[in-house]
């Protein structure tokens, strides 16, 4: 019997090799989750056979459980429903919606103008929920720590207000007073009174408003920002997932809209009427 060559006996390894089956493991480790299971004939949601959650468990629920890992109570699951169906739509004014429909005469499918939709809900048109999230826990930071509510929200005002003069979740551009906003608040104030959430965050948002309010004849009330921002907060969801939670709600607007305007028959619609001609601002000849 033939001396393997130097170097190349079994224990010669360098570190990093594997050994046999060390690919095929390395291979599966490298997507780990515990969002889901698949193998041939079983479908787990976060340990929840999928066949037990059809039929029975609510899309609300299921988007709680795919983000947490557990199944919210059903007053939860009501109030992050409120949420998500107050966000749906805003009309084709709001730029999402607006190229949601434009795309869809170009003659892309319904995927690609949902997409090219959402990829434009960023920090300006879309964010300012995940942005007032924070805002509200700077000042529930402050009052965990001793400070009293409306001593901290002037002081997280002021520091918020040397980056912008406005604040994420007050005053709407369109509304005088959002109407979605009233329902929303009545529910978590219901809500915390019902023991279902904690109401520090809403606390947080009403102190804000009447801190913006105060000396002024033309009030800047909270808007649905705000509003679902102190839901998902009291709902224990991270800033991130605010933002992420109102793309869910504004994709099914986004959809109606694509769908809507690709049966119209209408080809290469641009934003503005064909015969309206952007004004021109740069140098003339003759």
């Amino acid at each position: 019997m033939t001396a393997p060559p130097a170097g190349h006996g079994p224990c010669d390894r360098e570190p990093g090799d594997h050994g046999p089956g060390d690919g095929d493991r390395k291979a599966a480790d490298w997507w780990t989750t515990s969002v889901s299971r698949m193998a041939p004939g079983v479908v787990e949601l976060r340990g929840h056979p999928v066949q037990e959650l059809i039929g029975s468990t609510g899309l609300c629920s299921v988007i709680w459980l795919m983000l947490r890992g557990t199944l919210p109570t059903r007053a939860q699951a009501d109030l992050l429903e409120a949420a998500l169906v107050a966000g749906v739509d805003h009309g084709p004014q709001a730029p999402s919606i607006a190229i949601a429909r434009m795309a869809a005469t170009c003659g892309v499918g319904l995927n690609s103008a949902v997409a090219s939709a959402v990829n434009v809900l960023g920090d300006s048109h879309g964010g300012a929920g995940q942005e007032c999230v924070l805002l509200l826990q700077d000042i529930c930071d402050l009052t965990d720590q001793g400070a009293e509510l409306n001593a901290a929200t002037e002081q997280v005002v002021a520091r918020w207000r040397e980056h912008s003069r406005y604040l994420p979740g007050f005053g709407h551009r369109f509304h005088p007073r959002d109407p979605r906003r009233d329902p929303l608040l009545a529910l978590v104030d219901a809500a915390t009174d019902q023991g279902v959430v904690p109401g520090r965050h809403l606390r947080a948002a009403w102190a804000v408003e009447r801190a913006l309010n105060r000396g002024r004849s033309r009030p800047v009330p909270m808007n649905i920002d705000g509003a679902t921002a102190v839901i998902y907060a009291e709902l224990g969801f991270p800033a991130p997932l605010a933002r992420g939670l109102f793309v869910l709600s504004r994709s099914v607007g986004i959809l109606a809209h694509a769908w809507e305007e690709s049966q119209s028959g209408v080809r290469n619609k641009g934003p503005i009427p064909r015969d309206v001609l952007p004004t021109y601002a740069g140098p003339t000849h003759g």
